[in-house]
């Protein structure tokens, strides 16, 4: 009996560390993570360019250097936005600038406009790579606009993208069941050494709520991205349409991205590309059609993934003010588009 309640009391004491041990590290990472605000247009569907609507979003970020003021989040979060705001749980709100977004990652770097009143010291990025199924994680997000809220939870699996970086790694997503709700999305999870070993990403859900089903970005290839290889954000949002889709857009090959949005104050956006302008519904999908398809980047089609990931390539490798080609189906008329790759 004495031994039973021993290693009772013994538990209790270990849980009780536990629990200690998590309010210090939240204490400690918590003021480097932001609440991400976000401002851009939507269009309505109704046929006009003109007739947009101011849309608001919401996400979370990590500040990851603070003599940079560079913060990673989820491209999904800043993708689309023609204004991004930063708010520290001090109150202290500060415009930020999209430096990369890379959407088939979903992680993305932005930079503040300037330095925060109060020093906020940055967190450090842990080695994703030696994450194990089953280790206590916690994260820190704005889930439904409660800022600065925890959950806790556990590695469930880790998932590998058919795709690759220009460095030839593919892309991981940890699976967790820490609670993730939207707002969560861009926010840091961490090991319990305090080190941001994900990027929050997405949840499967059936009923729209949390499920026990998240995803998050690695750290390994959120670093991979956003500070050694040189994406950049396009400000374009659009969808891969191919084969007997892309016949009954009229699209001239077996495959295209067809633009759904474009920032006016992005590189495309200044490039003049065209979003969608009607909405229609293709597989169950609602998208926006009537706007450019994009065939080609510097002679390389759109007809495969292989080919994405080659013009992904020949982007990425282009020096900063290097020029690219785009070969745009638009209103029936096929025509070439020239850009340049931000010098930020």
């Amino acid at each position: 009996m004495k031994k039973i309640y021993g290693l009772v009391l013994a538990l209790v004491a270990s849980f009780s560390l536990s629990a200690q041990d998590l309010v210090a590290l939240y204490e400690k990472v918590d003021p480097a993570v932001v609440v991400i605000y976000t401002e851009g247009k939507e269009a309505l569907g109704g046929g006009s360019r003109l007739n947009q609507v101011s849309a608001q979003g919401l996400g979370s970020g990590v500040l990851i250097d603070s003599e940079k003021g560079l913060i990673m989040t989820a491209a999904h979060v800043v993708q689309g936005a023609d204004k991004v705001q930063v708010e520290f749980v001090t109150g202290e709100s500060i415009p930020a600038t999209i430096v990369r977004s890379v959407p088939h990652s979903d992680v993305a770097l932005i930079k503040l406009d300037w330095k925060p009143f109060k020093a906020v010291k940055a967190v450090p990025l842990g080695n994703s790579e030696n994450v194990k199924v089953g280790e206590d994680i916690f994260i820190i997000g704005a889930p439904m606009g409660l800022e600065h809220s925890l959950s806790r939870g556990v590695i469930s699996g880790r998932h590998y993208v058919n795709r690759v970086t220009g460095s030839g790694k593919k892309l991981e997503f940890f699976q967790t069941d820490a609670s993730i709700n939207q707002g969560n999305s861009g926010g840091p999870m961490f090991n319990m050494k305090g080190e941001v070993i994900g990027l929050v990403s997405y949840i499967l859900t059936q009923s729209g709520g949390f499920e026990g089903i998240g995803f998050a970005a690695s750290s390994e290839i959120a670093s991979k991205m956003l500070l050694e290889e040189n994406h950049f954000w396009t400000g374009l949002e659009s969808v891969y349409v191919t084969d007997e889709i892309a016949a009954a857009l009229n699209v001239p090959q077996p495959g295209g991205l067809l633009v759904q949005k474009v920032v006016k104050v992005s590189p495309t956006g200044r490039m003049g590309l065209q979003g969608g302008t009607f909405k229609a519904y293709i597989e169950g999908e609602e998208v926006l059609i009537g706007g450019d398809i994009i065939l080609s980047v510097n002679g390389v089609p759109f007809t495969t993934e292989e080919n994405l990931e080659k013009a992904n390539d020949i982007l990425v490798n282009l020096p900063p003010g290097g020029e690219f080609t785009l070969s745009v189906l638009r209103a029936g008329k096929i025509m070439d588009v020239k850009g340049n790759v931000p010098t930020n």
